[in-house]
């Protein structure tokens, strides 16, 4: 019998104005000071301040870091750890997507285990438990604020380093859908794909396993359901909701069972070219599963029962066009753009994304392991 572990924050608080109420967790921790991890738009448009209210109505002491980059650098890192310790702040509050989110992760690692951050590419590099982190997420899909993953750029190389890291989990995840509708509808559609390729790559994974395809399937079925209504009404609550259990199903099922050459690929888009990481791997995701049902037809029927094909006399290669096709007519729905040289990706780096593709962490998580003339291949697709 093989043996599954199963990572989750210990504490979950979601759903709508569930904001309000993460003071008193937060007290429980017994904890002197935060680090609070932002970005500088969301302190602008007031989101953050929303955190920074209850807090001090909490009586919660705390210092404000905000600098952090859309797709996180290195010196992000370092910058924030210095901060922290000058500021003498025992744990961390992040705000935002999963930029803030992968920052603060990685503040908490180095803050614990010393060194620098690239140290600890790879998978359970860390020995010591990050600092506690409270992360408040503000996006429907990077499920950063449950995951034991987090992604730095190392802007020497250019190239987004993946770390898997089970010390970097967040003590407490809060997801209320209050914080996200005034997003805009492009960034609605990005990270609600981004929530879809977690989903489906980690249902077609050979990491699966029951647990991880019910929380993987769920959020299938949620996602299709209900991105395209908020991304065409993002102050439509309810649906901003259903988005919230999407994440924060789809975010369990990959972080226990894995993901694959989607997001492989799709962080070499974003450290050479600094694209928007959602937008990539929808892109991707319906020519990656194409390939993938080739070796693994039989993983499409549940996912195309989820999204509504009555299965019973499909084949499973039926069943696996299906979703592909649906996984398409969604992305140009929500104006996913189509084409990567729309936004200025060159031929001549195909070679060097291609390399990096194949050393990225999440590419072993595939259900085929391409060759690099077939990962060149695939990127030219959506050249």
């Amino acid at each position: 019998m093989s043996t599954h572990v199963f990572y989750v924050p210990s504490i979950n608080i979601m759903g709508k104005g569930c904001l309000q109420e993460i003071g008193p967790y937060i007290q429980e921790l017994n904890l002197k000071k935060a680090l609070v991890v932002t970005d500088k738009f969301l302190m602008k448009n007031g989101i953050a301040g929303k955190l920074l209210t209850v807090l001090d109505e909490a009586g919660i002491e705390y210092a404000i870091y905000d600098e952090v980059k859309p797709n996180p650098t290195c010196k992000n890192v370092h910058d924030g750890v210095d901060y922290l310790q000058a500021q003498n702040c025992d744990y961390l509050i992040s705000i935002g997507g999963g930029s803030p989110q992968d920052t603060a992760k990685a503040i908490g690692i180095i803050a614990t285990n010393g060194g620098h951050i690239k140290e600890y590419e790879g998978v359970h590099k860390s020995k010591h438990k990050s600092l506690p982190i409270v992360a408040v997420n503000t996006t429907a899909g990077t499920s950063a604020e449950v995951t034991i993953n987090y992604v730095i750029t190392d802007e020497e190389r250019k190239v987004k380093m993946v770390m898997v890291d089970k010390n970097s989990i967040a003590t407490i995840s809060v997801n209320d859908p209050e914080l996200m509708v005034d997003k805009p509808a492009a960034l609605t559609a990005a990270t609600g794909m981004d929530a879809l390729t977690h989903a489906i790559e980690a249902l077609v994974t050979p990491g699966a396993y029951p647990v991880t395809d019910a929380t993987a399937l769920a959020a299938v079925e949620i996602i299709f359901a209900n991105l395209a209504r908020t991304v065409k009404n993002g102050h439509d609550i309810e649906a901003r909701e259903q988005m919230v259990y999407a994440i924060f199903l789809g975010g369990l099922a990959f972080n226990n069972a894995g993901l694959g050459y989607v997001h492989a690929m799709a962080h070499q888009l974003g450290g050479v070219y600094d694209l928007p990481h959602g937008v990539c791997n929808a892109m991707l995701l319906p020519f990656v599963e194409e390939e993938n049902a080739k070796y693994v037809p039989e993983k499409f029927r549940a996912i195309a029962k989820a999204i509504g094909l009555n299965v019973e006399n499909q084949t499973d290669k039926q069943c696996a066009d299906f979703v592909i096709e649906s996984i398409k007519a969604l992305s140009e729905e929500v104006g996913i753009p189509s084409k990567l040289s729309e936004l200025g990706v060159d031929e001549v780096d195909l070679d060097l994304l291609a390399e990096n593709s194949m050393k990225d962490a999440c590419a072993p998580g595939n259900p085929f392991i391409p060759t690099k003339e077939e990962v060149i291949a695939l990127f030219k697709k959506i050249l």
